[in-house]
C-alpha cells in the first residue's frame, strides 16, 4: 500500500458540503480559528503572514515588478557574502568552497527606502575545466534578465583570466555595470583596487563584504541608476501573457514558433540545436496577444561538446525566469526521456504553469502496426514517466502542419488561470475541516497532529500554508494536494504547501 493509499478512505461529500457553503459563516470561523494562534509560539514571519490577509485579495499581484539586481564574479569572489551585506541579513550559502551556490537565486533588499530584488548567480560551472566559459555563460544569463550588474573580483587576487572573458561579454552589454573590488578591509589594500581600472569598465569601487567597508557608498550610487520598475521583468499589468517553449533539442519548438507566429521567424534545422536564440516575440494566436519569451541569449558553443546538456539547461533555466508559463514541447515519434523530464522538473522547480504539448501526432494517425506500437506505448509512458504531472492539460498538435495548434489557446489560459488562482481563506479553512473530518490523520506515536488554520500565501504559483500541532506525513500532505485539485481545479500549475509546526505557549 503506498502512502497516499493510506488515506484514500472511500468516497467522500466534500464537493458537496463546500458547494452548499455560507462564505460569511465560513469567514468568521477562520478568523476564529486565527485568532486561536494567539495561544501558540509565533514568529515575525508567521504575524506578517497572516497580517497579509487582512488586505485586498489580490493586494499581492499588482505591484510593479522591482528592479533587478544581479550579482556576477567568479567562483570564491565573495558574491554571496556581498549579497548577505547589501540585505543586511544572513541569507546566502557563504562557504570557503568555491562554488557552493549552485543556481541562481533571488532576494528582495531595501536601500534608502528603494525595494529591489537581488539576484546572486553562483558557480553554476559544469567542471572546473569549464569554469571561465561557465562564469561567462552565467554572466550572460544575468545581464539578460537584470537592470544593473555587479560584477565582483577579488581584489587581492587581480584580474584573471575567468573575469576577463566575463568583462569582455559586460561591456558588449548595455546595462549600467559596477565593477566592485572586494575584500579591500582597509586603506592599505586601496591600491591592490585601483588596479583593476586596467579592466576598461571604469572606476573600481573597493569594498569589504565581510566587514561592510564601502557597500553603502556603492549602494547609494547603484540607486542613482537603477529604474522605479524593471525594465526586464516587468509583468504589464493585462499585457500579453509570456509565455516559454521549452523542450530538448529537434522536437520542433521553432517549427512552433514559426506556425504560431504565421511567418518564418526561426531558423529550422534538421540538425538539433541550431536555434539561435530568437528575441522576445509577440504573437497573435486565438485573437489574443501572447509573448513568447527568448532563451536568454546563450549562444551555444559548438566545439564544447560536453557542455552542451549543461548549456540547454542553463537556457531553459533563464527562458522560466521570464515566463508565466511553459509549453514543453515532447516528440511522440520517440520515447520520453530523461532529458524531457529534466525539463519538466525545471518547470516545477521554478513554480512556473506548465502545458505539455506532444508533438508530431500526425505521425501516429496512420493506421501501420508501426503507428499502432507507438500510440499504445506512449500512453503506458505517460501513465508512468509523466504521473506527476497529470494535472497539465495535454495538447497533441503537428507544429511542422499548424494542425490543432488552436487547442494551445484554452491550455494555456486554463494553466495562467490556475497559477493566478486564489482561494478565499475561509472556503479554505472549511475544506481542511471537512477533509480531516471525513479522513483523519493517522497517529503517529500515540499522537494525532492537528491542523491549527490554513491559509493562502500566495499565488504564481498557489502557495498554501498550514500551522500543525505536528508534522503531517508527506503522504497526507500529497492527499490534501490531491483533494484540493480535485474540488478547486488548479490544472496546470503546481501547488505548494509549507507547515509550520507550533507548539502551544507556556503558560
Amino acid at each position: 500500500m503506498s502512502a497516499e493509499d493510506e488515506y484514500e478512505g472511500g468516497p467522500d461529500r466534500l464537493e458537496e458540503k463546500l458547494a452548499n457553503l455560507d462564505e460569511e459563516l465560513a469567514e468568521q470561523r477562520a478568523a476564529g480559528l486565527r485568532a486561536s494562534l494567539a495561544d501558540y509560539e509565533l514568529d515575525e514571519e508567521d504575524a506578517d503572514l497572516l497580517q497579509g490577509f487582512d488586505g485586498d485579495e489580490d493586494g499581492y499581484e499588482i505591484l510593479p515588478a522591482l528592479p533587478v539586481i544581479a550579482i556576477v564574479g567568479r567562483p570564491n569572489v565573495g558574491k554571496s557574502a556581498l549579497v548577505n551585506r547589501i540585505l543586511g541579513r544572513r541569507e546566502a550559502v557563504v562557504e570557503d568552497t568555491p562554488g557552493v551556490t549552485r543556481d541562481r537565486v533571488t532576494y528582495k533588499g531595501e536601500w534608502m527606502e528603494r525595494r529591489f530584488t537581488l539576484v546572486d548567480t553562483g558557480g553554476w560551472e559544469p567542471d572546473a575545466r569549464g569554469i571561465d566559459r561557465s562564469v561567462a555563460a552565467q554572466a550572460e544569463v544575468a545581464i539578460e534578465l537584470c537592470d544593473v550588474v555587479l560584477f565582483v573580483v577579488d581584489a587581492m587576487v587581480g584580474a584573471t583570466a575567468t573575469d576577463e572573458a566575463v568583462v569582455r561579454m559586460l561591456r558588449t552589454s548595455d546595462k549600467p555595470v559596477f565593477l566592485i573590488a572586494n575584500k579591500v578591509d582597509d586603506a592599505r589594500h586601496e591600491p591592490e583596487a585601483a588596479a583593476l581600472w586596467s579592466l576598461g569598465l571604469g572606476e573600481p569601487h573597493p569594498v569589504s563584504a565581510i566587514h561592510g567597508r564601502g557597500v553603502a557608498d556603492l549602494l547609494d550610487e547603484v540607486m542613482k541608476v537603477l529604474p522605479e520598475v524593471s525594465a526586464v521583468a516587468g509583468n504589464e499589468i493585462g499585457g500579453p501573457r509570456r509565455v516559454a517553449i521549452l523542450g530538448r533539442p529537434n522536437v520542433g519548438k521553432s517549427s512552433l514558433l514559426n506556425k504560431a507566429a504565421g511567418e518564418e521567424r526561426v531558423v529550422v534545422n534538421e540538425l538539433a540545436g541550431t536555434t539561435r536564440d530568437p528575441v522576445d516575440e509577440l504573437v497573435d494566436l486565438g485573437g489574443k496577444l501572447w509573448r513568447f519569451v527568448d532563451t536568454a541569449g546563450i549562444r551555444r558553443r559548438v566545439h564544447l561538446q560536453q557542455g552542451a546538456d549543461f548549456y540547454a539547461s542553463l537556457r531553459t533555466s533563464a527562458a522560466l525566469e521570464k515566463a508565466e508559463v511553459a509549453v514543453v514541447v515532447l516528440d511522440v515519434s520517440q520515447s520520453i526521456s530523461v532529458q524531457d523530464l529534466n525539463i519538466i522538473d525545471l518547470v516545477l522547480e521554478s513554480g512556473r504553469a506548465l502545458v505539455l504539448a506532444f508533438n508530431k501526432w500526425d505521425r501516429l494517425n496512420d493506421d501501420d502496426m508501426e503507428n499502432a506500437d507507438r500510440r499504445r506505448y506512449l500512453e503506458r509512458e505517460i501513465e508512468q514517466d509523466l504521473a506527476h504531472v497529470t494535472w497539465a492539460p495535454r495538447v497533441n498538435i503537428s507544429a511542422r502542419t499548424g494542425r490543432h495548434l488552436e487547442k494551445l489557446v484554452p491550455a494555456l489560459e486554463t494553466a495562467l488561470a490556475s497559477w493566478d488562482q486564489r482561494i478565499p481563506t475561509g472556503k479554505f479553512n472549511a475544506f481542511l475541516a471537512e477533509l480531516v473530518a471525513e479522513h483523519p490523520h493517522p497517529l503517529r506515536g500515540g499522537k494525532q497532529p492537528r491542523i491549527l488554520f490554513g491559509t493562502q500565501a500566495s499565488t504564481r504559483p498557489p502557495t498554501f500554508v498550514l500551522f500543525t500541532t505536528g508534522f503531517l506525513d508527506p503522504g497526507y500532505r500529497r492527499f490534501i494536494q490531491r483533494r484540493l485539485r480535485e474540488i478547486f481545479g488548479f490544472e496546470g500549475t503546481p501547488i505548494v504547501t509549507n507547515m509550520r509546526v507550533r507548539e502551544k505557549r507556556q503558560r
